[in-house]
């Protein structure tokens, strides 16, 4: 769980994974509100990096919390501002599980249940097109940060780019790598929170942007 500045919500975000997933490994980077505390107090087992490196650094520094963590099997990556479901993650680890596939990729597009609002769907959408042409692996929502992962395919990743262009990064290093993946239709919940911190087009127009630099 990559966490910056989420203080008002990191608590019961926390809490709720919990309940279905006992181990939280929450990743701060470098939150300057007591993030990492609340995440601490509400059961997680908190990193910190001394300064903001971005959610894809967050991402490979919880990857590599989780490998050293015994009788680990499977990894989530999820949100901590409120947006993702932990049926939906559940639902995905039962895929691997059932050695489905290595990876499984959460997305908003494949039912009807997520309404991301016309100018962050546009982006999004011209964001998986980009992807699909460059990675040639084809999804339907490529920056969804619900995915899940067995250790086959934890082992064969590996993170370089720091902020928003990790995830098409990922999506890569599946398709060059050879592992088994598969979409499950995950409903992303946009909240007075999220939105009022100005993520719903801004985030959309960075990852864009990021892509096209890298």
């Amino acid at each position: 769980m990559p966490l910056y500045n989420e203080g008002p919500v990191v608590g019961d975000v926390v809490e709720a994974a919990r309940e279905t997933f006992p181990r939280v490994v929450a990743v701060d980077d470098g939150s300057a509100d007591g993030s990492a505390r609340i995440a601490r107090d509400a059961g997680a087992f908190v990193v910190q990096h001394p300064v903001n490196l971005g959610q894809g650094a967050a991402l490979q520094t919880g990857f590599d919390a989780a490998r050293r963590l015994p009788g680990v099997r499977f990894v989530v990556t999820f949100d901590s501002d409120g947006q993702h479901r932990t049926e939906d993650a559940a639902a995905m680890v039962e895929r691997l599980r059932a050695d489905e596939a290595d990876v499984v990729f959460g997305s908003r597009f494949l039912d009807g249940r997520t309404r991301p609002g016309l100018v962050k769907g546009v982006v999004l959408r011209t964001a998986v097109v980009y992807s699909n042409l460059t990675t040639g692996v084809r999804l339907t929502d490529t920056h969804n940060g619900l995915r899940a992962l067995n250790l086959r395919a934890l082992a064969g990743i590996q993170i370089r780019q720091n902020r928003m262009a990790h995830a098409s990064e990922i999506i890569e290093q599946v398709g060059r790598s050879g592992l088994r993946w598969v979409e499950h239709p995950v409903h992303i919940e946009y909240t007075d929170y999220s939105r009022s911190k100005g993520q719903s087009v801004w985030n959309a127009v960075n990852i864009v942007a990021e892509q096209l630099y890298r």
